[in-house]
């Protein structure tokens, strides 16, 4: 097992940011996505659950390592974002088949490969919909499961709440209990959870990475993750003061980048002692 880390409940559930997220793609989400894929390996001819999958930053590059011999069932909530992706991949991927659907309750099972990057914590129950997962794959098959590690955006929360009309008050009296949740942002952690839920031979990778910033993508990095919930139900007025005056924090506290650290573990589920044939 690896020792590494988890990842931030602020991160996901991008479906009121649809543009703005998809902005992210070249900076943030295409290089996560390429680091997952390079190290779950996806392979000629395998089937491949892609766990919300968003705009299909890992789910484009599967289909086209599985080739037409494969299978990619690319799945997210959000029809905005599974549209992005079908415009992306056009007639060329035959392959990847999209879907509007709750991946907690995906039936279909035998996959060769489940992966999901920067998806599980927004599971409401995070051992449940992870397990549901690991559950997909075949007898034998493998799990990819991508998080942020610890520290991952700091400070840019922080300076964020600072920047709202009651200092952040309200998101403290707002916040739900952590108990019930576990805790996987190092490697370690994130390894002996995955372990604990049913997969063998898991090892955990930490994925070091810095994105330098600028006033536009520290911005967008609110607008295009769930960190724009930070801001409630303000209206546009009252968003623009927040942005001046979480811009001018960053650039008071001279913060020139972030870290993005992402952890990525990978198992395999146990083979069973009857083999079943794998579910297309």
């Amino acid at each position: 097992m690896g020792e590494t880390t988890s990842e931030p409940d602020f991160v996901g559930g991008f479906t009121a940011v649809t543009g703005s997220h998809a902005a992210l793609d070249e900076a943030v989400w295409n290089p996560i996505s390429m680091a997952t894929v390079a190290r779950s390996r996806p392979r000629f001819d395998e089937s491949v659950l892609d766990a919300c999958a968003g705009d299909g930053a890992s789910a484009l590059p599967t289909a086209e390592l599985v080739g037409p011999g494969g299978v990619v069932d690319a799945v997210d909530l959000s029809a905005e974002l599974v549209e992005i992706a079908r415009e992306r991949a056009g007639e060329r991927l035959p392959q990847l088949r999209l879907h509007v659907a709750d991946v907690t309750e995906w039936e279909p099972t035998g996959y060769d490969l489940v992966q999901c990057v920067l998806g599980v914590l927004d599971f409401d129950d995070l051992d449940d919909g992870a397990r549901h997962l690991i559950e997909r794959a075949r007898p034998g098959g493998r799990a990819a499961i991508t998080v942020w590690a610890r520290g991952a955006f700091d400070p840019l929360p922080e300076l964020l709440a600072e920047a709202l009309p009651d200092g952040g008050a309200s998101l403290d009296a707002a916040a739900p209990p952590a108990a019930g949740r576990a805790s996987i942002d190092t490697a370690g952690s994130l390894a002996q959870w995955l372990t604990r839920l049913g997969l063998a031979g898991v090892r955990a990778h930490t994925v070091q990475r810095h994105l330098e910033l600028t006033p536009e993508l520290s911005w967008t990095l609110v607008d295009g993750t769930a960190l724009r919930f930070m801001l409630g139900g303000l209206g546009a007025p009252a968003v623009e003061k927040v942005r001046r005056r979480f811009l001018a924090a960053i650039e008071e506290r001279g913060i020139a980048s972030i870290d993005v650290t992402t952890l990525i573990a990978i198992g395999q589920r146990p083979a069973a002692t009857k083999g079943r044939g794998r579910t297309r």
